[in-house]
């Protein structure tokens, strides 16, 4: 009985050592390449087994570094373009962001500047008020609307229109 429960023992260390080794990643192994220790452990069963875990097998506390392969990938599967990706948006973003706090600041520093005011008594609007701009008191713009009974769009300075080139009391 002691006999086939050492022979087991055996046979679990060296099936285990080996699995473990197969699985290792080629780069975390210490002392020897994974080659090297593949063939060690399959020929020396119990002693590669052992020597495996005391001197090759990688150590818990050492995180396993990412390996980048060599061929080019896509865009979406390289962090550095992804990070970079990152980067660029929000760069974008605070810029946008700056731009439109300067056109809110220059708004809000053209809105309080000097107001005009429809009153009659205000620095060019006597006789105009209540009128939308370009538009004469009587409700004729000056040029495209003729009065009744003429042809055709009255022209500047014609009688009955109030300009500044037709009426020699608004010079």
């Amino acid at each position: 009985m002691p006999r086939v429960a050492l022979a087991v023992a055996i046979l679990a260390i060296y099936v285990y050592g080996l699995v473990d080794v197969i699985g290792t990643d080629r780069h975390l192994t210490r002392g020897f390449s994974k080659t090297t220790w593949i063939i060690m452990v399959a020929l020396l069963p119990l002693i590669g087994a052992a020597l495996w875990f005391l001197i090759g097998r990688p150590r818990a506390s050492a995180a396993p570094q990412p390996v980048y392969p060599q061929h080019p990938t896509a865009p979406d599967d390289d962090p550095d373009f992804l990070r970079n990706l990152e980067q660029r948006r929000r760069q974008a973003e605070a810029e946008r962001l700056r731009k439109l706090r300067n056109d809110a600041a220059r708004k809000n520093q053209a809105d309080a500047g000097p107001h005009r005011t429809g009153a009659a008594g205000s620095a060019g609007a006597a006789g105009t008020a209540g009128t939308a701009p370009g538009t004469s008191s009587s409700g004729n713009s000056g040029t495209s609307n003729p009065a009744a009974g003429e042809h055709g769009p009255r022209k500047p300075g014609t009688a009955g229109e109030a300009n500044a080139e037709g009426n020699p009391e608004a010079k």
